[in-house]
This record gives C-alpha cells, structure tokens and sequence, in this order.
C-alpha cells in the first residue's frame, strides 16, 4: 500500500508536516488521561492533540477536531500556532484553519488523497489516519479508552453549545472502525500502541507510555 497522500500533501501545501519515519503520539479524551503524564512527549514526539486534550499538551503539532461546535467554543483557538484541522463546515470562519475531507462510508486508511481519511466513527480514528498521511510510523494511542468507567472524558461530559456525549454503541461503532481499519495499518508497516491503560480498544498492543518509549529508544 502506497502512501500517496504524503507526497500530493508535501507538493500542494507548504504547512505540510514531514513525519517520515519518526513516532507521533496521539491524545485523545477518555478517562485515562486524568493525571496522566504527557511531559515526556515534549520535543521527543510528534504530537496531535484531539480537541480538548490541547489544555494538557499546548506544545502539540497539530490539533484535530471533526465537529465545529468545539471549534466555535474556543473561538477557533486564536493563540495556537500550529496546525489546525477540523472537518464541521461551521469553523472556516476562522483563521488558518484546514478542512478535512472524511469518506463516510470507509473504515480504512485513506492514502491517496491528502486531508481525505477514513471515517471510522471517532476524531481518534480521523486522527490516526491524518498522522498515516503525514508519514508517521510508530503510533502511541493515549486517553484512547473507549469505555465511559471513570467518566466519559477525562474532563467530565462535553458541555459546549451542540455539543455530544458517547454511549455504549459509540464505543462499539468505534472499535469496530480500528479493527477495520488494521489491516490497511499493517500494509503501510505503520505500528499502534495504545497506551491507554484499561482500554477497551484491544485490537492493537496495550504498554504503558513509559515501556513503549523505552522500547522504542525515545
């Protein structure tokens, strides 16, 4: 399986992030997260931060966001200088944002066109398939729990205006996607780690960030 999208993205747009053999960690929302410690991603890992988790990791890359209420909620993150990408129409009213287009129907990873991906149900399966594109490798998977035990997020319930709340068929509908989407995974040789401990998410190897990062020399 040949990743197009990176080099069509590198060509088109010049924020493009090269990622090409390195690891990124994505931070999600459930539970897990509550007193995590993300400080060592800090300048060591390639970050994206899946909308509220940028209050714990500012210093990530990227943040990614599908709905645009949320956008709208922080005002299109007007201080953050990274790269923002959202895929609810609502938020191209605000300033360097970058849209995303998701193939409803696919629970793959889409790889021919850049800032197309596979829906997969969840901003965390958009995410993943957006760090494929950008050429990452080795993926850490953290606040990716995909049960509501200790709370629905890490923060308690969404709350802004419009806003959702998952429930137990998300979280089916959810791991459903992944296992999908792992085969297309293995045929770009990229490799998942879900550092969630407790997670429901199964269908890739559970470590703990700290065993993972030491494994993999970071």
């Amino acid at each position: 399986m040949i990743n197009n999208a990176f080099e069509k993205g590198r060509a088109t747009y010049p924020w493009w992030p090269d990622w090409r053999g390195d690891c990124a960690a994505i931070v999600a929302g459930g539970p897990s997260l509550k007193g995590f410690d993300l400080s060592p991603l800090k300048d060591r890992i390639h970050t994206i931060a899946i909308k509220v988790a940028i209050d714990l990791c500012p210093w990530a890359e990227v943040v990614y966001g599908c709905d645009a209420p949320w956008w709208v909620s922080r005002n299109g993150l007007p201080k953050y200088k990274g790269i923002k990408l959202y895929h609810g129409i609502q938020a191209n009213q605000y300033p360097n944002m970058r849209r995303v287009e998701i193939e409803i129907g696919s629970d793959t990873m889409l790889v021919d066109k850049p800032l197309k991906i596979g829906n997969g149900g969840c901003s965390g399966f958009q995410a993943l398939n957006l760090a494929v594109q950008f050429g990452i490798t080795d993926v850490i998977l953290i606040g990716y729990d995909l049960h509501e035990r200790g709370g629905v997020h890490w923060y308690g319930r969404n709350k802004w205006n419009q806003a959702n709340n998952p429930m137990g068929s998300n979280y089916n509908r959810w791991r459903k996607g992944f296992e999908t989407a792992k085969p297309s995974l293995t045929n770009l040789g990229v490799t998942v780690i879900n550092a969630s401990l407790g997670s429901e998410l199964k269908c890739f190897p559970i470590k703990s960030l700290e065993d993972t990062m030491r494994e993999w020399g970071l």
